[in-house]
């Protein structure tokens, strides 16, 4: 009597758990659809890009990848030791305010307050951001109160257009 109590006891546990983490899961995706921040998703492009025969390339949109995203302070060319090819050597003494990795689809989510951020992604080279708006600001995302900015972040480094 008692084992088959136990075996129960395991059973419901186990079902309940079960239930449990795929309730929260249900919630993160209900939070993430209603974040004030930055959503994303990173593709790298590789090798030839340009119009020609063989058109359209496999892969012309960008792969998926997984990469280490950070959220600066919007930062302008100005503040930064500027590489080549869309690297940064340096930012100086400023610190990312949020740091997340993209997953294997290559979206990411972040929440932040609202204002005006840089978004720039840690390659195994260095740091890279290849997007800058006419007043030389990187990668430049503004984030709205109550909203989510989407964006498209490409890795376009080993690519030729």
């Amino acid at each position: 009597m008692i084992r088959i109590t136990t075996i129960l006891l395991v059973l419901f546990l186990g079902t309940s758990a079960t239930t449990i983490a795929q309730k929260i899961q249900r919630q993160k995706m209900a939070s993430t659809a209603a974040l004030q921040g930055i959503c994303g998703t990173v593709l790298v492009k590789q090798g030839n890009h340009m119009p020609g025969p063989g058109s359209p390339r496999p892969n012309a949109n960008g792969a998926p990848a997984e990469r280490e995203v950070l959220i600066f302070p919007l930062l302008n060319v100005s503040q930064v030791e500027a590489g080549d090819n869309g690297f940064i050597n340096s930012v100086g003494l400023v610190k990312p305010i949020k740091t997340v990795k993209s997953g294997k689809d290559g979206t990411f989510c972040v929440n932040l307050p609202k204002g005006r951020y840089s978004v720039i992604v840690q390659e195994p080279k260095g740091l890279y951001a290849n997007l800058y708006d006419t007043k030389n600001n990187i990668f430049p995302v503004t984030v709205e109160a109550g909203k989510s900015a989407k964006i498209k972040v490409e890795i376009t480094h080993q690519a030729v257009f």
